[in-house]
């Protein structure tokens, strides 16, 4: 079956002030439908074309050369886009348990996490994203969550990494609201974490 856009489980004014309504509305119904329709148009007739998008991304060394810029720049934004708006939500509590201990044994602290993660997103020179991975299973003795950007729609899963958080810092996830002010626009973020996702996410890596 074709792909299509998954179900946002609050409302576009539900991250406001921090991300509001209308970048909300725009970002979603527009942009995300762009990939959307874009990647069933690129896989479409293909055997790809019925496989779970995350299976597609991850094997895009498969693809046939003809198509694979195609399923890279569109079925990445289809898939990043499904992801972010999982990780977003409204009364953001802050990680817990064991996905915070992941997070102080690999970055020493919350707080240097945090500045870690701001710091790679504004360092990615114009569109992409900024992400919170891990190679694996996370153990205190094997284990290394890593803070990484990608530019464009490139996915951590297409070079083996497993996603666990991500911010978009493509100009259309901001630009209304805050301009050029990047910057601001990472710190108000972690007011709308759902840290419940994430961890969720991270006990399944």
């Amino acid at each position: 079956m074709p792909y299509s856009l998954p179900k946002l489980s609050y409302s576009y004014d539900a991250l406001e002030p921090h991300i509001d309504a209308r970048t909300m509305e725009v970002h979603y119904g527009k942009h995300h439908q762009t990939y959307c329709d874009n990647i069933n148009k690129a896989l479409a007739g293909t055997p790809w074309a019925e496989k779970p998008i995350e299976e597609v991304v991850t094997n895009l060394s498969q693809i046939p050369e003809d198509k694979r810029t195609a399923v890279r720049n569109h079925g990445g934004g289809y898939l990043n886009h499904n992801f972010f708006w999982t990780i977003l939500g409204p009364k953001s509590k802050g990680p817990s348990g064991g996905l915070l201990t992941a997070i102080n044994a690999s970055f020493g602290s919350f707080d240097s996490f945090r500045e870690k993660f701001e710091a790679v997103a504004l360092s990615q020179f114009g569109s992409g994203w900024a992400w919170l991975v891990t190679n694996g299973k996370w153990t205190m003795e094997n284990g290394q969550l890593e803070v990484i950007n990608l530019p464009n729609q490139d996915s951590p899963l297409t070079s083996g990494k497993t996603p666990l958080l991500c911010l978009d810092v493509w100009e259309h996830a901001y630009y209304l609201k805050y301009q050029n002010r990047r910057a601001e626009y990472a710190k108000a973020f972690w007011n709308v974490v759902n840290w419940e996702e994430v961890a969720r996410r991270f006990t399944g890596a």
